[in-house]
């Protein structure tokens, strides 16, 4: 699709020929196929309708998907009990969400968070998924994040970026794969995470060096025959381990590890000609929340083989992308959905705003490539970490600061904790009082602003120009 072009919504009785044809041969998996298609064909049909009378119908429900993130963020219902142990996950979708569609909290409530998020920080690193409980990489991974998102000298002294460094080394394998926690499951979500927690609060290179040793032919070895990634070596492709693993690759420039040609055409294949979303994995339903995890793994692959070349154009349509998140995935209430059917969560209103995101910017033309009305654009997102771009510049500026104050004073990496002054205040207070003067100079964040997205990646730098 190329930039210049303006969006417009497609010729829905034309893409009836693109619906599942089961060949006379009825399966469980055709007859949900069919049953989905027809729910979306019933959206489809509904708009032609109502566009010549309702002029809403063309755009994002700003206001109401705001109402639904305040509201979730200050208490969720009780049928969230079950994520009890990812807290800090409900609190990432919320703030992420709520960047995308340009709106923020105020800024107590932002401490409030963040004060949150120190109680769910273990005592040996990393954060757990709530207080009191094991630290895991999933919630640890959404806390910075969260803690980027927000950007204030509390929140980054929240991180504990040495303890951080001890909970990272805890979970590697010596194969360089990394465990999700201490005695967990190893997968390429647990590579990615880590990879990312690291990169966003930049790690010093001696520690990136040994952290990550053989990690990137560990990533490498689950990609499939298919061109996607398993979870693990010898699994099957799915649409989020995909962009875990080729978006760790990114961050440690390290792509060519991989068959970029295959992963570049398995992940264009996942859009649905008829529903215009994407499906995660081969014969599967389409899904709002792979609007992002393939969505984005476009770009970055394409980054990849135009070796940090700016992107000219998309490679999938992101017209169709757009389509299906405003047709059928927005909730009258607020929140977005899986398809059509299905109840709004955050999960799903987080990723497919973030999907809607990346369609619209993935071009990096000066006009952003919107559906239906200007209203709907979206801001942009970090493609690789799925936060603010700026979030990223400015934690990396912050974290670069606190390396050369480091450097400039000799004192040890691992001996952070215990260089601070024992002032009788708790450890965060103690650490502040150790690097304060340089962490919050305007003009390091002025400089890290800058230079923006050189300390991540040549990919990083490409797909965010």
């Amino acid at each position: 699709m190329e930039t210049d072009e303006e969006l417009a919504f497609r010729d829905f009785n034309s893409l009836k020929r693109y619906k599942f044809n089961d060949e006379r041969t009825s399966t469980t998996t055709s007859r949900e196929q069919q049953k989905t298609e027809n729910s979306i064909e019933k959206c489809y049909n509904r708009f032609q309708q109502m566009q010549y009378l309702d002029v809403k119908v063309k755009k994002i429900h700003r206001e109401e998907h705001q109402r639904y993130l305040e509201t979730m963020l200050r208490r969720l219902p009780s049928h969230y009990e079950c994520l009890d142990s990812s807290r800090p996950w409900n609190v990432y979708w919320i703030l992420q969400a709520a960047h995308l569609l340009n709106f923020t909290f105020d800024e107590e409530t932002l401490e409030d968070v963040v004060q949150f998020l120190i109680k769910c920080r273990h005592p040996n690193g990393g954060f757990a998924g709530g207080p009191g409980q094991y630290p895991h990489l999933a919630p640890t991974y959404a806390a910075v994040n969260c803690l980027c998102i927000i950007g204030t000298p509390s929140a980054y002294r929240a991180i504990d970026r040495e303890s951080l460094i001890k909970f990272l080394f805890s979970v590697r394998e010596t194969d360089g794969s990394f465990r999700l926690h201490v005695d967990g499951e190893t997968d390429v979500r647990g590579a990615y995470c880590a990879i990312s927690c690291a990169k966003l609060t930049n790690m010093p290179d001696e520690v990136l060096k040994k952290l990550f040793d053989k990690t990137g032919d560990w990533i490498s070895s689950c990609q499939t025959y298919e061109g996607g990634f398993g979870g693990a070596p010898d699994l099957e492709a799915h649409g989020g381990y995909t962009f875990c693993g080729i978006a760790a690759l990114a961050l440690l420039d390290e792509g060519y590890k991989c068959d970029t040609q295959q992963l570049l055409k398995w992940n264009l294949q996942r859009q649905m000609p008829f529903e215009g979303g994407f499906q995660g994995r081969t014969n599967k339903l389409v899904d709002g929340c792979y609007s992002f995890w393939v969505g984005a793994t476009i770009p970055i692959t394409q980054a990849i083989i135009q070796e940090g070349e700016s992107l000219k154009e998309s490679l999938f349509d992101t017209g169709a992308l757009q389509e299906y998140i405003l047709l059928c995935c927005q909730k009258a209430n607020g929140g977005l959905i899986d398809k059509p059917g299905k109840p709004q969560d955050l999960y799903h209103t987080c990723y497919t705003l973030s999907g809607v995101s990346i369609a619209q910017h993935s071009s990096f033309s000066f006009n952003p490539q919107v559906l239906g009305d200007p209203v709907n654009e979206l801001l942009p997102t970090h493609p690789l970490f799925n936060v603010p771009p700026r979030a990223v510049a400015l934690s990396l500026g912050h974290f670069e600061q606190l390396n050369q104050n480091y450097k400039d004073s000799k004192i040890p990496l691992n001996t952070q904790q215990n260089s601070a002054p024992n002032c009788g205040k708790n450890s965060n207070d103690c650490e502040k009082s150790s690097t304060e003067c340089c962490m919050e100079t305007d003009n390091g964040i002025n400089n890290a602003e800058d230079d923006e997205e050189a300390r991540v990646s040549s990919v990083s730098s490409s797909i965010s120009n």
